[in-house]
């Protein structure tokens, strides 16, 4: 487990102080699971845009050909 010495202008400092005591966490609870959040979050997003780089509208096109024309199942309408 690593140390971090860490900065925090007192406003946040606070904020998040009062966000994990609300969550029932300590202030070092908190800011791991912020930063967790964060990496899984760019994670996602990296995941994402290499999937669509190995994409086109061509590739997209003759995927939705292959979708049958059929009205949408109980629950699924347009509102």
């Amino acid at each position: 487990m690593s140390q971090v010495a860490l900065r925090l202008p007192d406003s946040l400092h606070a904020h998040a102080k009062h966000m994990a005591a609300s969550d029932d966490a300590s202030l070092n609870q908190f800011i791991v699971m912020a930063v967790a959040e964060k990496i899984s979050a760019l994670n996602t997003q990296a995941f994402f845009a290499e999937r669509a780089a190995k994409s086109s509208a061509a590739k997209f096109q003759k995927a939705m050909a292959k979708v049958r024309n059929a009205p949408p199942m109980a629950g699924d309408e347009r509102l």
